[in-house]
């Protein structure tokens, strides 16, 4: 079974990490100023600054 990629408020953090805001439609939809937020596994999930958003692991930076 796969593991979830999109988080609502209220669900729990299935890993430790880096978690940010995203347009619900694409993964690649830019914010303004999306919230990124830490989170430890079993943490739930706050309420995105718009109901159309989901939470996501934040991307790590590619190397080089």
């Amino acid at each position: 079974m796969a593991e979830r990629t999109e988080f609502h408020e209220g669900d729990k953090a299935p890993n430790p990490g880096i978690y940010q805001e995203y347009g619900s439609m694409s993964y690649q939809s830019q914010i303004t100023n999306p919230q990124r937020i830490e989170m430890e596994k079993g943490d739930k999930f706050p309420k995105t600054t718009n109901e159309d958003r989901v939470w996501k692991k934040a991307k790590k930076p590619e190397a080089h």
